[in-house]
């Protein structure tokens, strides 16, 4: 074949391996913030935004929880292949975090925010390393008995030391390194 219809030949066959490409793409994340994530029917009840941080043995999981609806909810638990033990945790001025044991309310028709160095989920044991670009599934337990199935992105971030209560976990997870979209991969 000439150099001229190699050419013709590729130019032809170029839009086909383009189209192949494009059909390996991610799934988008919806507007919850996670991949596959659900909201609570009743309520509207879900994770926006929600990111998990990069690391291995202890790890936090960060967002918005938003209730659009008329009743105030209480994120009560979270269970997660991903670890052994889930908490949810609050760190104080100091840098120490503690189990917050009453839950996350989360107003009627409002948000409460999960951020480094404040209110997260805690992620404990983990199995193997969170690494940047996993994906974390998650299910949040509410004070009304429903749950919600949710999955967050994992992310590298860096951040100031946190501690457990009378331990010694470094958590080097409080304010973020990174730019105003949380480092969006």
């Amino acid at each position: 074949m000439s150099a001229r219809g190699r050419i013709a030949a590729l130019s032809l066959a170029l839009p086909l391996l383009l189209a192949g490409c494009a059909a390996t793409d991610p799934p988008e994340h919806d507007a919850s913030g996670g991949r596959g994530a659900h909201a609570h029917e009743e309520t509207g009840t879900a994770l926006a935004e929600g990111w998990a941080k990069a690391g291995e043995g202890m790890s936090g999981v960060f967002g918005t929880l938003e209730n659009r609806g008329d009743q105030a909810v209480t994120l009560e638990s979270v269970e997660s292949p991903a670890a052994a033990t889930v908490q949810l945790h609050r760190t104080a001025s100091d840098g120490t975090m503690s189990e917050v044991d009453s839950g996350f309310v989360i107003p009627a028709g409002g948000s409460f925010a999960l951020a480094p160095g404040g209110n997260h989920i805690m992620l404990m044991d983990l199995p193997k390393p969170l690494l940047a670009g996993d994906e974390v599934a998650l299910t949040l337990h509410f004070d009304d008995g429903t749950a919600v199935d949710t999955t967050v992105l994992v992310k590298d971030y860096a951040g100031a030391n946190e501690q457990y209560e009378g331990d010694e976990h470094d958590m080097d997870h409080g304010d973020m390194d990174m730019d105003e979209d949380h480092g969006s991969h």
